[in-house]
């Protein structure tokens, strides 16, 4: 049933409304729209110029509606005045091909036509930093190893309290909270849904999370490497596939006891493995996606970090319970896709996700050899393994050549993602660097 937001705003006194959507590079538009106004705008959409934003547009587009769906709609726990409402961006009736939240809708439909229902959930790590982002905030986390450290977790207990109180009267089933790897880097889990349910809860997570540290004088950044040395914002999906969506669902599809075969013996049945096949056929044009800013290519192609171990892969490689591999199987039924950043776009890594392993089911794709060793130590012996791409550049490239992930993604969506990327990548090599000048000045 759908909601009526004018109702939703007269019962919940909700004075003001914001219409949200997020643009190609992962950046969050909105408008803010009076609750006296809301019922013509879920009937028509609020105006946006697409140009505006970062959408493959020009000026002479027409204006771009962004449909609000009730169902996303979320109180502002600290402002309940306002309420946020995800929407889907629509030009001249027609649902806008390159908007990322469409896209993941068309995927989800297309994967729900045969019978897969793809829920995931999203660890999503990130650092609190001084309002000028130039240093941790916090002087004291100087820990050589200060992954869990309950020390520094409780000098910024206000914010993650806040942060955390907040998705639990959301419902959002939050279950742990830790000071991660880095010095002034903290992790905050919440329950797996429906892969439209996780991007929409991930991307409004992201906007509470920077507001929530604002309000506290700090900055919170979700950029993968933010620290030079340090381990840098991961941002791994947890991904199983459902015989129905939402409490429908009652039979996990990837889940197994027959213990046959290396995905088998791991719990992960047929279907899982050829899911997790699509991801390893698609990594490395994969990354373009879950991982598409400049520096994310810092995290991936890290050198050891101060901890010891940069946690994250640089090898297409899978394994069982270990965390050196691009792809772990923790557990029956499911598997953690440890690529992505925190840079990740929330719906483009989830239709990703769906159109790797999509693709993966239909070609019964094998997801190769599993590897049970420490990738770290003895990743020199692995022979074969694709190694993921070393800039943004060679992913772009991946990603261009991949002709069956480009078209399942959509071919409107990929043209204008490329040409915005390397647009970006061209205007990253001219920028003259102090590292330039600092090694060339004097050659």
């Amino acid at each position: 049933m759908t909601q009526d937001l004018a109702a939703f705003a007269a019962e919940n006194g909700v004075k003001y409304f914001m219409i949200s959507f997020t643009d190609l590079f992962g950046g969050q538009r909105a408008k803010l729209v009076p609750a006296q106004a809301i019922a013509d705008m879920q009937e028509d959409g609020a105006g946006f110029a697409g140009f505006a934003t970062w959408l493959d547009m020009s000026p002479a587009h027409p204006d771009m509606l962004a449909v609000p769906d009730p169902s996303s709609v979320i109180q502002l726990p600290w402002k309940p005045e306002v309420a946020w409402v995800a929407a889907n961006c629509v030009m001249e009736g027609e649902d806008v091909a390159q908007a990322p939240r469409n896209v993941l809708r068309r995927l989800i439909d297309e994967s729900a036509s045969e019978g897969l229902h793809v829920k995931t959930g999203v660890e999503a790590e990130f650092f609190l930093m001084t309002p000028e982002g130039d240093k941790i905030s916090d002087i004291y986390d100087t820990a050589a190893k200060p992954c869990y450290d309950q020390q520094a977790v409780m000098r910024r207990y206000d914010v993650i309290r806040e942060i955390c109180d907040y998705m639990l009267d959301l419902g959002w089933g939050p279950y742990q909270n830790d000071h991660e790897d880095a010095n002034g880097q903290f992790e905050m889990n919440w329950e797996f849904a429906d892969v439209l349910v996780t991007a929409d809860r991930h991307s409004f997570f992201k906007f509470m999370t920077k507001s929530v540290a604002e309000k506290h004088g700090l900055r919170a950044t979700f950029m993968p490497k933010p620290v030079e040395g340090l381990t840098g914002n991961g941002c791994h999906a947890h991904i199983s596939v459902w015989d129905a969506a939402g409490e429908a669902a009652t039979t996990n599809i990837f889940a197994t006891d027959k213990g046959e075969g290396p995905t088998g013996e791991l719990g992960l049945s047929e279907q899982g493995k050829y899911f997790l096949g699509g991801i390893m056929k698609h990594a490395s044009a994969l990354a373009a996606i879950t991982n598409p800013a400049v520096n994310s290519y810092k995290r991936i192609n890290a050198p050891r970090t101060m901890s010891g171990a940069t946690w994250a892969p640089n090898t297409v490689t899978w394994t069982g319970n270990n965390r050196t591999h691009m792809v772990r199987v923790p557990g029956p039924g499911r598997f953690e896709l440890r690529l992505p950043d925190g840079a990740a776009n929330p719906y483009l890594l989830q239709a990703v996700i769906i159109a790797a392993g999509l693709d993966g089911i239909r070609t019964q794709a094998d997801p190769g050899k599993r590897h049970d060793i420490d990738m770290y130590a003895e990743g020199h012996k692995v022979r074969g393994a694709p190694k993921l791409p070393l800039n943004m550049l060679d992913a772009l490239r991946a990603y261009n050549r991949d002709k069956e992930l480009k078209e399942m993604m959509g071919e409107e969506f990929s043209a204008a993602f490329l040409k915005l990327k390397h647009q970006e990548w061209n205007e990253f090599v001219s920028h003259f660097s102090t590292w330039e000048r600092e090694n060339t000045l004097d050659i």
